[in-house]
Order: C-alpha cells, then sequence, then structure tokens
C-alpha cells in the first residue's frame, strides 16, 4: 500500500523568506531517504533540504528563483505505508496527505517587485498630503523618512503602506545615500575592457547581503578600533601541553579557546559589552547569557555561527562545537538559526597572519575582537628583555555605549586573563 507524503520546508529559524536556488528532482525521480531535493540560501547561509521519505516524485511545486518559508510545500511523494511511518516521526519536515492522490495548488506566489522611488538626493516636489496613516506616518518618522518623497503606496487607492516606506529605505540605501539625506557620491562605472580581458562573476547572496549590512553598520555606527597585545607565553605552553596529552586522533584545543573563555570574563566584568542599544537609541538592553559569535571563512563568503551558553562550557566542549559549526558553515549547511543570538564577536585572523587590521561590528552587538598572529618579542621586564609571545588584538567597539576608557579597562580585563589563565578560576 502507498501513501502520498508532502515535503515541506523544515523550521530553519524563523526567516520569512528563503530563495530557492537549485531544484534537483523532477516527476517520477526516485529519491532516497535523506537525498538532497533542493538547495535553498538565506541572507546569511545556504542549505542543502533532505527528502524526509524514499519513494517516487510526484509533483514539484518550487522552481529556482522561488522565494519559500516555513511550511511551504516542496513536493510530494509517493512511498510505502513504511515510508509513511518514517516520515510521520519527522512532521517538521513533511506530512502525509489524506489521500494517494496529488492535490492541485496554486503556484507559489513570487513577491511584488518594490515599486521605483526617487533618491533623497532628488526629493519629489508634492503638491498635496501624502496618503499614509497615522501609523504609517510615526513608523516613517521612526525611520528618518519624509513620506512625502514617496511617490505613490501600494495600498488601496495608492495609500503609503510600512512596506513602502521599507523599499524606499532599502532603495536609499543602494543608492549611497545616508538617511538624513546628505548624498553619498556613488562611484562612476567603468568599462574595463579596453584595458584587457575581463571576466564577471556574479557574487552570492551571502557576499551581496553582508556588504549591504556592513555597509548600514560603517554608516550608522561610531565606531572605534583599540589595538593591543597580550601575553599568551604562558598559556601556549600549558595548551602545548593539553595537546600532548590527548591521542592523535583527538580534536586538539586552539588559543581561540582561551580567548573566548577571556572574552566572557571581562563581559561578566563589564557588562556595556554584553548589551545591545534599543532601536530608538534611548536605552541599552543588558543580556543575561554569554553567546559568542565567530568568523568563519567559507567559499561563498563569512558567516558567523554562534556558541550559545560558551559561558558554562568548558574548554574542550567549545573546541568540538566550533569545529562542528565550522565544518557546517564550510559545506553550506548552517541554519539561520545556527547564527543569531550572538553578544560579541571574534574574528580572528591568526592561521593566517598579520599584525592588526580594523574587524566592522556585528550589529546589533557592541563590540568584536579582532586576533591576529601571534609572535616572539623581546619585552623589557625592569632588568632585561625576555622574550614572550604576544598576540595583537584589536577591539572595535560602539562609541554611543562604550567610552574610550571603558574600551581600554574591558582590553586590559581581557589581556589580565589571558596572562594568566589561572585567574579564569576566580
Amino acid at each position: 500500500m502507498t501513501v502520498l507524503i508532502e515535503i515541506k520546508v523544515p523550521d530553519v529559524g524563523n526567516v520569512a523568506e528563503i530563495d530557492v536556488v537549485e531544484v534537483l528532482i523532477q516527476p517520477g525521480d526516485v529519491v532516497a531517504l535523506e537525498q538532497t531535493v533542493a538547495t535553498l540560501e538565506t541572507d546569511k547561509a545556504s542549505m542543502d533540504l533532505p527528502s524526509s521519505v524514499a519513494g517516487t516524485i510526484q509533483q514539484v511545486y518550487i522552481k529556482p528563483g522561488d522565494k519559500v518559508s516555513e511550511g511551504s510545500l516542496i513536493a510530494t511523494v509517493l512511498a510505502s505505508t513504511e515510508q509513511a511511518v518514517v516520515a510521520e516521526q519527522a512532521p517538521a519536515a513533511a506530512t502525509i496527505a489524506d489521500a494517494p492522490i496529488a492535490v492541485s495548488l496554486p503556484a507559489m506566489p513570487v513577491a511584488p517587485e518594490p515599486k521605483a522611488v526617487e533618491s533623497l538626493q532628488a526629493p519629489e516636489v508634492t503638491t498635496g498630503k501624502a496618503h499614509a496613516s497615522p501609523s504609517v506616518r510615526l513608523f516613517a518618522r521612526e525611520l528618518g523618512v519624509d513620506v512625502a518623497k514617496i511617490k505613490t503606496g501600494s495600498g488601496r487607492k495608492g495609500r503609503i503602506l510600512k512596506d513602502d516606506v521599507k523599499n524606499f529605505v532599502k532603495k536609499v540605501l543602494t543608492d549611497g545615500v545616508v538617511a538624513a539625506g546628505a548624498g553619498i557620491p556613488s562611484i562612476p562605472a567603468v568599462d574595463f575592457t579596453p584595458f584587457g580581458e575581463t571576466e564577471t562573476l556574479k557574487l552570492s547572496k551571502i557576499k551581496r547581503l553582508t556588504g549591504q549590512n556592513l555597509t548600514r553598520v560603517w554608516l550608522n555606527l561610531p565606531m572605534v578600533t583599540y589595538h593591543d597585545e597580550a601575553d599568551i607565553t604562558d598559556l601556549e605552553a600549558f595548551r602545548n601541553a593539553l595537546n600532548g596529552e590527548k591521542a592523535k586522533d583527538e580534536l586538539k584545543i586552539t588559543g581561540l579557546m582561551f580567548v573566548i573563555k577571556a572574552l566572557i570574563a571581562a563581559m561578566q566584568q563589564f557588562p556595556n559589552f554584553n548589551a545591545s542599544l534599543s532601536a530608538d537609541g534611548e536605552s541599552l538592553i543588558l543580556k543575561k547569557y554569554f553567546n559568542i559569535g565567530i568568523a568563519v571563512d567559507t567559499p561563498n563568503g563569512l558567516v558567523v555561527p554562534v556558541l550559545r551558553n560558551a559561558n558554562s562550557k568548558s574548554i574542550n566542549e567549545l573546541a568540538v562545537e566550533l569545529a562542528e559549526k565550522s565544518e557546517k558553515a564550510r559545506l553550506g549547511k548552517l541554519l539561520p538559526s545556527d547564527m543569531q543570538g550572538g553578544c560579541l564577536t571574534v574574528s580572528s585572523l591568526g592561521g593566517i597572519g598579520g599584525t592588526a587590521f580594523t574587524p566592522i561590528i556585528n550589529a546589533p552587538e557592541v563590540a568584536i575582537l579582532g586576533v591576529t598572529r601571534a609572535k616572539m618579542q623581546p619585552v623589557w621586564n625592569g632588568k632585561e628583555f625576555v622574550p614572550r609571545l604576544m598576540l595583537p588584538l584589536d577591539l572595535t567597539y560602539d562609541h554611543r555605549v562604550i567610552d574610550g576608557a571603558e574600551g581600554a579597562r574591558f582590553m586590559a580585563a581581557v589581556k589580565h586573563y589571558l596572562a594568566d589563565i589561572r585567574r579564569l578560576l576566580l
């Protein structure tokens, strides 16, 4: 006996729109359990969607370029009753249809294209009052938008809706114009072909949206980067001793694990670093949890998986979790929920090199710590120069929340813990 099973998009972390990048099945295909049927992409990661059941594809309801969300129908599969039992055990990924016949469903709705809006650099001259409700006007004022500059709304009789205000802001950001109305001249387009052969490569969605987010942070946050060095000579000796005790196939401990522990201790001492500024800029939201984001370089771009409740995990537990999430990131299998809820981010270039850099804050966090390669240096101890292993640290913070003195004290605390890791036990 056979039944018809629906494959749907599972819970991917409260993401409203997910792009369908590739569809790997068609009607008549025989799929195995956990076989990838489609590739989806959010603004932060791409992921493979596995089949929750083995059987024969009856109908496919998506195509590349579509937008889906949790619960969207992907395909129907004709499977045996035994396979249906397996599917029932994973209701988030699939649900069983009432009858073993394919049901004709309407096509996936396509998001309407945003209406064209004019840049703040050339505001529209209006003769009448903009057609918008008081709540929409308040929403626009909170974003610094003059509704009179929105040509027409997408609501009934041209009424301006919140989505129209959002689209206006997106257009302004895309055109490189700050919300206050001061235009930033765009870089003119250049034809490079007269100078030689060229090739155009389309950026991945992750890189495009990361660029937009970083630009938004750069334009909105008054950022300061503080550079210093930590003496990790004793820490490195302890780390090497720990790794020497491990079996050949056991996961080795990296210095980044100790940096995470030192950060958490400093965040407990300086709670403003474990906070976010409210949207209106009037309040500081202090967090009572300690989730640390780690920037990971992948073929598709930079992603930041989050180590949750890092304060309650051991060095070995953090090492295992980071290794697992880093591998998932490189394979494009991180879920949006894996990259949400961070309190402070670490960006480490230690495996590559460098002496210093200025990392950009991963908003809405208020700080980010950059780490580069440690090196032996002669350090004066009051009597003579002695060789010490010094680790360069670069702390970028939001100056609206953290002033220079507090930033320096925070870095001093991080250095203090790294120089003598026994203090982490106090």
